[in-house]
């Protein structure tokens, strides 16, 4: 859930139950109750507190979204959001070992570094061709805050090493993939291709 502030800085909290353990083990698994919240962009705080059952995690949960709702928060609808695509250029059109170890790689780290800061949520990913023999890693993710999101996925893709030089970022509407334009590119162009 978001709350925008005076100020226009957005906010978020969310909660989840965690019902840890495996089915390894007989024994009955610890329940938490975890929340979490922030500014968004910013790495966010957690707390978690261990609860008997799980209806009594999911009464924590309604009582959680009222109080969220009486504090001024709502989930953002998808059209009042923003699409942003973190695109990778590829060697060639042909997905390779290497590529496939790239997505994953993008996929894990983007996934937390984004979630934790509020900053979107990984929807898909998808090889295409670029033509001339390249192809391109489209990453599309769903912000509420696409210029928090553009700086989150520079400083992930920076962290961890991925290759930088072959990243362009662009945002736009929700539903108009073809309006968007980049905000990241190696080469300063604001044009941008899926």
């Amino acid at each position: 859930m978001y709350k925008k502030d005076d100020a226009g800085a957005l906010s978020f909290r969310e909660a989840w139950v965690d019902a840890g353990g495996t089915e390894e083990t007989d024994e009955a698994a610890a329940i938490f109750f975890v929340v979490n919240h922030g500014a968004v962009g910013h790495l966010s705080t957690s707390k978690e507190v261990t609860v008997e059952t799980l209806e009594e995690a999911e009464a924590m949960l309604v009582a959680f979204a009222e109080q969220c709702a009486e504090d001024g928060y709502a989930v953002l609808a998808r059209e009042d959001q923003t699409l942003v695509v973190a695109q990778f250029a590829l060697k060639n059109d042909r997905v390779s070992d290497r590529d496939k170890h790239l997505a994953f790689r993008v996929k894990e780290s983007l996934t937390s570094h984004l979630a934790w800061r509020g900053s979107g949520v990984l929807e898909k990913m998808e090889f295409t061709a670029a033509g001339h023999g390249l192809g391109k890693l489209n990453v599309y993710i769903v912000a509420p805050d696409p210029a928090r999101a553009v700086a989150n996925i520079k400083v992930c893709i920076r962290e961890e090493k991925l290759d930088f030089t072959k990243l362009t970022v662009a945002t736009g509407p929700i539903e108009d993939p073809s309006a968007l334009r980049a905000k990241h590119s190696p080469t300063g162009t604001t044009i941008f291709s899926l």
